[in-house]
C-alpha cells in the first residue's frame, strides 16, 4: 500500500518532473510533504501567475510540461492569466490545484469556487481526481495530453481528503510515441508547387519551434536557397544571420517585409499557429498559392486560407523536400533580396544616435552587440517587443523568448528565471518595461534567493508605451497611460540584488558587458524615449515603399 500523495509524487517523477513552481496552501500538505521527500525540486515562487509563467517557459524550453502548483480558491484564480499563456502560446503545462475534502467537509463552502469549471475555457483538459486509484492514468493523460501536438495546458485538482487515501498502486511508465509523417501524395504535390513558382518564400511561425525543425529547415533553405521571414514567436529557428533571412514581421501590415509577401507567388508556412497574430494576410482570395506545413490541418480563418496543405511532422515533412526538391533555373529572389537591403538600411539608420534617454533603435543595436551568440533575451509585452522582434537578429533557437500569441504583460522576469534553470550556463537577460516589470517585479527575491545570474533591463518610460502609441497614431490626445516609477536601483538593491541606471547612452554598452561577467542579480533601468513609435510604425507604409524597391 502507498499513500496517495506519495504515489502522485512517483507518477511525476516517472514523468521527469524537475521542477515545481508555485505557492502551496493547507490544501497541499499532503503532497508538499511527498515532495519533500522526493527528487524533485519545489520553487516557491512569490506569485501563483509567476510561478506558470516559469513552468510555461520550462515547458518550451524542454518540449516536457512545466509543472505548477497552487492551493485551492484565490491560488487557482492567480494562476488563470499564466494558464492561459501557455495554452495559447503552445507550451506544455501541468498545472495541480488543491481542494478541501471532497467526501466530507467541516468548513462549507469557504474558499471553494468551481477550479475546475474555470480551467475548462482555458487549458486543454481539466478535471479532478475522484479517487487515489485513478491518479497513475490520470497523470499519464495529463502529460501525454499537455505534450502532443499542438502542446498547451492542462489542469488536475487534487482534493487533500483524496491525498490521504491508503492504495495499491504504480506509476506507469512514458512510453514514446512517433508522430505520424505525411502523406506521399502531399508532398509529390508540394514539391510540384514549389518547383513551378517564381518567386518562393518561406514563412517560419511558432509552431516551427520545436526540436529536430530547426536542423531539417536549416538544411532545406541551404539547399535551396529560398528566403525566409519569421514570425514573432518563430524568431532563431533558423540562424538569422543567414543570407536567406529577410526579416521579423513584427507588424501585421505597413511594413517593408509585406512587399515581400505581396511580391510572393507560393508561401511555405511552417508551423501556422491560428494563436499567434498574424503577420500577413493569407485568406482565399490572396492571389498566391499557401502551402500549409504542419502537425495537424490547418484552421481555415479570414486571414489564412491554405491551398496545399502537407499535415505530419514537420521535420519528417522538411527532411522529405528537401531530398525531393531541386532549385529551379526559373526562381527569382532579386526582389526579395531588395527588399530586405531596404529593411536593415531603415532598420540600423540610427544605430549610432547618441540622444538620451536612448532611442529603440539605438538601445537594440546595442544590446545586439553585448548579447553573446548563446545568450538568450527574455521579453516582457510592450512597445520594445516591436522593436526587438523587427531589429534584432536571432541566432539560436529560443534565442529571444517572446509572446504573441496571450500578449500578456508580466512574464519577462519569470521567463528569465526559468531559462536560467534550465540553461544555466548561459548568459540570461530579461528585457521588460516599467509596467510588466511591476507585475511580477517581486520575483526578484525569487531569483535572488535561487541566486541565479541574471541581468534584467528595465526600459522606463513612465507609462504603458504601447497603448500610447495605439493613442498617437490615431491622433488621440494622451490619457489615463501614464504612472510613477519608484527608485529602481533602491527597490533591486532592497531584494539583495544590485540596482543601477544609465544616465547616459553610450554608457549601455560598457555596463552591459561588465555585468555579463558578474554573479548575482542585476538591475539595470535605462530611460527611453518613444517618440518615433508613430514615424516609424504607422506612417511607414509598405505600399509606399514597394513600388520603388
Amino acid at each position: 500500500m502507498i499513500k496517495a500523495s506519495d504515489l502522485f509524487v512517483k507518477c511525476l517523477e516517472a514523468e521527469g518532473v524537475e521542477y515545481i513552481f508555485g505557492i502551496p496552501g493547507e490544501e497541499n500538505i499532503d503532497l508538499l510533504e511527498s515532495i519533500r521527500k522526493s527528487s524533485i525540486k519545489l520553487i516557491v515562487t512569490r506569485h501563483e501567475q509567476a510561478a506558470t509563467f516559469m513552468a510555461a517557459i520550462y515547458g518550451r524550453f524542454t518540449g516536457k510540461a512545466g509543472v505548477a502548483l497552487s492551493t485551492l480558491g484565490p491560488g487557482a484564480t492567480n494562476l488563470v492569466t499564466g494558464v492561459a499563456y501557455a495554452q495559447l502560446g503552445g507550451m506544455p503545462l501541468v498545472v495541480i490545484t488543491g481542494q478541501k475534502p471532497i467526501k466530507k467537509s467541516k468548513q462549507g463552502q469557504f474558499q471553494i469556487i468551481d477550479v475546475v469549471g474555470m480551467m475548462k475555457p482555458i487549458t486543454k483538459s481539466a478535471e479532478q481526481i475522484h479517487s487515489g486509484v485513478n491518479i497513475p492514468s490520470t497523470i499519464r493523460n495529463a502529460f501525454k495530453l499537455a505534450e502532443e501536438e499542438r502542446p498547451g495546458a492542462v489542469h488536475l485538482e487534487f482534493p487533500e481528503d483524496i491525498a490521504r487515501e491508503e492504495i495499491d498502486a504504480k506509476p506507469i511508465t512514458p512510453i514514446k510515441v512517433r508522430r505520424p509523417g505525411p502523406d506521399p501524395k502531399a508532398i509529390a504535390q508540394a514539391v510540384e508547387v514549389i518547383s513551378n513558382a517564381k518567386h518562393p518564400l518561406i514563412l517560419i511561425a511558432a509552431g516551427a519551434n520545436r526540436k529536430m525543425i530547426h536542423k531539417r529547415l536549416t538544411e532545406f533553405t541551404e539547399k535551396t536557397k529560398i528566403p525566409f521571414i519569421s514570425t514573432q514567436m518563430g524568431k532563431g529557428v533558423i540562424d538569422e544571420r543567414s543570407e536567406q533571412y529577410i526579416g521579423t514581421a513584427a507588424l501585421s501590415q505597413s511594413d517593408y517585409l509585406h512587399c515581400a509577401f505581396d511580391r510572393a507567388d507560393v508561401v511555405l508556412v511552417i508551423g501556422h499557429d491560428i494563436y499567434e497574430k498574424p503577420p500577413a494576410f493569407m485568406g482565399s482570395n490572396v492571389d498566391k498559392k499557401i502551402i500549409h506545413i504542419n502537425f495537424y490541418p490547418a484552421k481555415v480563418d479570414d486571414v489564412y486560407c491554405p491551398s496545399l496543405e502537407v499535415v505530419g511532422d514537420i521535420a519528417h515533412t522538411i527532411w522529405l523536400l528537401t531530398e525531393k526538391i531541386t532549385p529551379q533555373k526559373q526562381w527569382d529572389f532579386s526582389y526579395f533580396k531588395r527588399v530586405k537591403e531596404a529593411l536593415q538600411k531603415h532598420i540600423h539608420s540610427k544605430d549610432t544616435n547618441n540622444k538620451f534617454p536612448i532611442l529603440p533603435e539605438r538601445f537594440v543595436s546595442d544590446l545586439r552587440q553585448v548579447v553573446p551568440v548563446e545568450g538568450i533575451v527574455t521579453l516582457d509585452n510592450g512597445m520594445y517587443k516591436l522593436w526587438i522582434s523587427r531589429n534584432y537578429p536571432t541566432f539560436r533557437q529560443n534565442g529571444t523568448i517572446l509572446d504573441n500569441a496571450f500578449a500578456t504583460m508580466g512574464a519577462g522576469l519569470p521567463a528569465a528565471i526559468a531559462a536560467k534553470l534550465v540553461k544555466p550556463h548561459r548568459n540570461i537577460i530579461a528585457v521588460v518595461g516599467d509596467g510588466g516589470f511591476m507585475m511580477n517585479s517581486q520575483e526578484l527575491e525569487t531569483a535572488v534567493r535561487l541566486k541565479l545570474d541574471l541581468i534584467i533591463i528595465i526600459l522606463n518610460d513612465n507609462g504603458y508605451g504601447m497603448i500610447k502609441w495605439k493613442q498617437d497614431s490615431q491622433k488621440l490626445p494622451s490619457f489615463g497611460l501614464d504612472f510613477n516609477n519608484p527608485d529602481f536601483v533602491a527597490y533591486a538593491n532592497s531584494y539583495g540584488a544590485i540596482g543601477h541606471k544609465i544616465t547616459k547612452t553610450e554608457d549601455f554598452v560598457p555596463l552591459i558587458e561588465k555585468l555579463l561577467q558578474e554573479k548575482g542579480v542585476h538591475v539595470v533601468e535605462v530611460p527611453i524615449d518613444y517618440s518615433e513609435n508613430v514615424e516609424v510604425f504607422t506612417k511607414q507604409l509598405a505600399k509606399d515603399v514597394c513600388r520603388v524597391i
